[in-house]
């Protein structure tokens, strides 16, 4: 087994023991953040219906020239926080997804709840 396949073995895992413990609703949902090398994805999910409420990217349009690292993260962020709060949704509950919270994934958080959010 080389790194990458044991590194992802142990997200997973940790992934699994989180998702146990937090549900997303309509009221309150699940915001989960997703991380490549090159880009970071975030979704606001509501569990109880299976339905996504609003998602933000870096691959969108807006970001063309916007960097690299914590400076997308704070962007993808800020930008979520004002999708939910537009449809009237001020508190999360935040899935890091089993990365481990610092870089991006800290960064996401931080704009967000700048941004209105409440975790």
């Amino acid at each position: 087994m080389d790194n990458n396949s044991a590194k992802l073995k142990t997200r997973v895992q940790r992934k699994k023991r989180i998702r146990k413990k937090i549900s997303g609703t309509a009221d309150r949902p699940r915001l989960t953040v997703y991380k490549s090398n090159r880009n970071i994805s975030v979704q606001a999910i509501d569990d109880v219906n299976g339905k996504t409420l609003c998602s933000a990217s870096s691959l969108e349009k807006d970001f063309k020239d916007a960097g690299k690292g914590i400076t997308v993260g704070q962007k993808v962020g800020k930008l979520v926080a004002e999708r939910l709060t537009s449809l009237k949704v001020k508190s999360v509950v935040f899935d890091r997804n089993g990365y481990l919270y610092h870089g991006v994934v800290k960064a996401v958080a931080d704009s967000a709840r700048e941004a209105g959010l409440e975790f």
